[in-house]
């Protein structure tokens, strides 16, 4: 995995000199990341699992979809795609593992708007699958007439029946995880904590918390459930990142701590 800055809006710009055909800038962004010296960078950030000409044929469907990121910041947007990259993550809705957001005016030292990498739940739980403490995870959201209970201290339990209405009111979301270790460790959030969450994220007003809400609500409460497991360098970086995402701080200063390495399985269902 590499630790290498993404390359600089001026690479960009070099690429450009003596190309006499005009190109809109999806046009350019897409052909900037087909070098070979961009194709280079990504295979050596990217796990085994991935290539280099994956990840630019995804990235390349997103910029199609969402044309406002061809007109955001290059080195923000190289340096999402490279985050990532990282973290073994397909950005876009289809797995709902990562999503790539514009963000804000003037942010980016072009003055252009900037590139925010916003994980999902799956996301978070497909790099848990990648370790080996834990045998399973998942998340759900309670709905008004389910009979729900749990409680914390020396006996911790949580019950959930759900009830017959699936267009009911949701009144929490909450994350389990059962480890190697023969131990449950689960976490509870009511609709208003995620909420006040949501409220701090720059992308309160669009992305993901408006069209995946749900989804949204749980990767919250997974993020909150993994600062009590062991987790992996990329978990926790993936946390690290995703928590500057929420708050108005950029990515590019997120500090990674050091951890146990471990990863999750995925829970039947999910």
């Amino acid at each position: 995995m590499s630790n290498q800055p993404p390359l600089a809006a001026a690479d960009l710009q070099k690429t450009q000199q003596g190309n006499q055909v005009a190109r809109t800038p999806e046009q350019t962004l897409v052909g900037f990341m087909n070098q070979p010296a961009m194709k280079s960078q990504l295979a050596a950030a990217l796990p085994r699992h991935m290539t280099a000409d994956r990840m630019i044929r995804i990235v390349t469907t997103e910029i199609r979809k969402t044309p406002a990121l061809a007109q955001c910041d290059q080195s923000s947007f190289i340096g999402a795609v490279v985050q990532c990259s990282q973290l073994g993550l397909e950005p876009g809705g289809a797995l709902g593992h990562a999503y790539l957001l514009p963000f804000g005016n003037g942010r980016a030292k072009s003055g252009q708007s900037n590139v925010q990498l916003i994980i999902g739940y799956r996301g978070m739980i497909d790099l848990a699958r990648r370790s080996g403490q834990i045998v399973s995870l998942s998340a759900r959201v309670v709905r008004a007439g389910d009979e729900f209970s749990f409680e914390y201290g020396l006996e911790e339990n949580l019950i959930h029946r759900p009830g017959e209405n699936e267009d009911a009111e949701i009144t929490h979301v909450y994350a389990v995880a059962r480890l190697k270790d023969g131990g449950t460790q689960f976490e509870v959030m009511t609709t208003g904590q995620v909420n006040k969450v949501k409220a701090q994220s720059k992308a309160s007003g669009n992305g993901p918390w408006v069209t995946h809400w749900e989804e949204m609500a749980k990767k919250t409460v997974i993020r909150r459930l993994f600062k009590y497991l062991p987790v992996s360098i990329e978990m926790q970086k993936a946390v690290v990142l995703d928590e500057k995402a929420e708050s108005d701080i950029d990515q590019d200063n997120a500090s990674v701590l050091s951890a146990e390495y471990s990863v999750l399985d995925n829970a039947p269902g999910e």
